[in-house]
C-alpha cells in the first residue's frame, strides 16, 4: 500500500510513518520543508492546502493521511480549517484519514470541551478540532474519509499493539502515541470505520 503522511515529522505522524515503513508500506512523508523522515520511501515538501500539490499525491497514493493540526502558536485556526477543506475537494476517490482531537468526543450527549474542568488551554484546538469533523461529515458521499481522535490523554509511550475502539465516546482515559499509530495503521490496511469517527485507547 501507498500511503502519504502529512505533518510526518510530528508527534504522530513520524510515528506512523515508522509503522507502516515496518509493515512493508510504501510511505511518503510530507512534511513543510521536505525533511527526512525515517522509514519513509519519499521525503517532499508540501502543504495541506496547497490543492495541486494534493491532487498529485492522492493520485499516487492509496490514502492520505492528515496528521496536522491548527496553530498552538496564536496562529489563525481558519486557515487550517481552509486548508483541510481543500484537501477534501482535491482528494478525488482517493482515502482521506484526519487525525483528529479528542475534545468533540461525548460523554452523556456532552462534548469533552464543554465540560467544566476542561482545560482552557486546549479549548482553542478542540472547538477547531470539532468543527473538522463537522464539516467531513457534512462532505459529499464521494468522499471517503476517516477520523480517528485519541483518548483524552495522549503521549509518547510504548507500542503495545493493543487499542480499545469506541465511536463517539472515550473508549478509556488515555493511549500512547505509538499505539495510536498502530490504530490509524491497522484502519488503513483493514477498513472498518469510513465515513465516520472512532476513537482508541489503551
Amino acid at each position: 500500500m501507498k500511503v502519504a503522511v502529512i505533518g510526518a515529522s510530528g508527534m504522530i505522524g513520524s510515528r506512523l510513518t515508522g509503522e507502516l515503513a515496518g509493515r512493508g508500506h510504501q510511505v511518503t512523508a510530507v512534511t513543510r520543508h521536505g525533511s527526512q523522515v525515517p522509514g519513509a520511501a519519499e521525503s517532499v515538501a508540501g502543504d495541506l492546502g496547497d490543492a495541486d500539490f494534493v491532487r498529485q499525491l492522492a493520485e499516487r497514493n492509496d490514502a492520505v493521511v492528515s496528521a496536522t493540526g491548527p496553530s498552538r502558536t496564536g496562529g489563525d485556526h481558519q486557515e487550517w480549517l481552509d486548508a483541510l477543506h481543500s484537501a477534501e475537494q482535491n482528494i478525488g476517490g482517493t482515502r482521506l484519514f484526519v487525525v483528529g482531537g479528542a475534545g468533540s468526543l461525548t460523554v452523556d450527549g456532552t462534548r469533552l470541551v464543554d465540560q467544566p474542568g476542561f482545560p482552557e488551554v486546549y479549548k482553542p484546538e478542540a472547538v477547531t478540532q470539532g468543527k473538522a469533523l463537522d464539516g467531513l461529515r457534512r462532505a459529499p458521499e464521494s468522499l471517503d474519509w476517516t477520523y480517528l481522535s485519541p483518548a483524552p490523554e495522549i503521549a509518547p509511550g510504548e507500542r503495545t499493539g493493543a487499542y480499545r475502539t469506541g465511536d463517539d465516546s472515550p473508549a478509556g482515559d488515555r493511549v500512547s502515541a505509538e499505539d495510536f499509530a498502530v490504530a490509524i495503521a491497522d484502519e488503513l490496511e483493514q477498513p472498518k470505520h469510513r465515513r465516520t469517527r472512532f476513537t482508541v485507547a489503551n
